[in-house]
């Protein structure tokens, strides 16, 4: 089938289908929790696209932001994808992706057991204001 002929697709199947989520059921899930929204209002599972749509995805920490372009009703190589939905998500929004995978900010060593309640507050501290979740 080809996608130009594409009139409507379902969103967690739309999800899935551009990569955005590894399964459909992960898609569904999202779906049903409120992390996905299109053009603001947040969407079922079952919930109908037609193309030329805002996709918020919130995956935390990052919320992504993508712009339809075509739909598609099966799974693509991951290279095609940027045929079909253009990522509008802020730089901003990536860096936190960034600071998730850089990991703890400070360096304990090894062997000198949990920390005092100073030693937390300090590291609260400075952790509170890179994380928003």
């Amino acid at each position: 089938m080809n996608p130009a002929d594409i009139k409507h697709v379902r969103i967690d199947k739309f999800l899935w289908a551009a990569r955005i989520f590894k399964t459909r059921s992960q898609a569904s899930d999202a779906c049903r929790k409120g992390r996905v929204m299109i053009d603001n209002n947040i969407a079922r599972p079952s919930r109908i696209i037609e193309g030329k749509e805002i996709i918020t995805v919130k995956k935390p920490p990052v919320t992504y932001t993508y712009r339809v372009i075509c739909l598609l009703a099966n799974r693509i190589p991951a290279k095609l994808t940027g045929d079909f939905i253009e990522d509008l998500t802020p730089e901003d929004e990536k860096q936190k992706l960034l600071f998730k995978r850089v990991g703890h900010i400070g360096y304990r060593k090894k062997g000198s057991g949990r920390p005092t309640k100073k030693e937390r507050r300090t590291i609260d501290k400075w952790t509170n204001g890179l994380s928003d979740y």
